[in-house]
């Protein structure tokens, strides 16, 4: 494809690599750029770069937060001690779209998987500990149940059977979703009637070990 100009040629390869984004479609959004308004565009560019370079990590939960703590744990609604474990704020959307809980969450940052180099220690597994330890010993909201959210992939699995492990050692009550998410799925794959029922029909974690 022979473009007259280098400006909108840089503009489309820029497009291009956001993902699903071939270079047709790249195409088609930066001359839709090109033919609005030019208040248009700086609203729309101003919008992403408030979105970089603003947006910060919520002091509790580790999800996207415009504040120090994000909306949800800041939400005096939501049930305190029930803590949904997610991989990251794709499943977070996903499991508020259902309307099928109620509690607070707590964002991994990612799975445990040798093969890419991360372990426990490279995700979010240390703050997790310590808002159950903090709530156990008084310092916050006692937390009841721990609900264990992650994607049915063999990575997934690894991080749920460390988790209940340590948890369990803590003497919480942990939970898993229930298996209506296929094997090798992410949550954010599941359409929301199905991710509703498996939040809603969550079973005790070692129970899930013996299927």
């Amino acid at each position: 494809m022979t473009i007259s100009s280098a400006l909108l040629d840089h503009a489309v390869d820029q497009l291009a690599t956001l993902p699903g984004i071939g270079r047709r479609t790249a195409m088609r959004l930066a001359l839709e750029l090109l033919r609005r308004e030019q208040h248009e565009v700086a609203r729309f560019t101003e919008a992403i770069r408030r979105m970089r370079d603003e947006l910060r990590r919520c002091d509790t939960c580790c999800n996207i937060s415009d504040e120090a703590r994000c909306a949800i744990c800041s939400d005096p609604r939501r049930d305190a001690s029930l803590i949904c474990v997610v991989e990251d704020i794709r499943d977070v959307i996903a499991i508020e779209a259902t309307r099928q809980f109620n509690g607070l969450y707590h964002v991994l940052g990612g799975v445990i998987s040798p093969m890419d180099g991360l372990g426990p220690d490279d995700l979010n597994t240390a703050e997790l500990l310590e808002r159950v330890r903090a709530g156990s010993l008084g310092g916050g909201a006692p937390v009841r149940e721990v609900v264990l959210a992650l994607g049915g992939t063999l990575e997934g699995d690894t991080t749920a059977f460390y988790l209940n492990r340590r948890l369990h050692d803590a003497g919480t009550l942990v939970t898993t979703i229930a298996r209506g998410i296929s094997v090798g799925a992410n949550l954010d794959q599941a359409d929301e009637a199905t991710l509703g029922r498996s939040i809603m029909d969550r079973k005790p974690y070692e129970q899930s070990m013996k299927r």
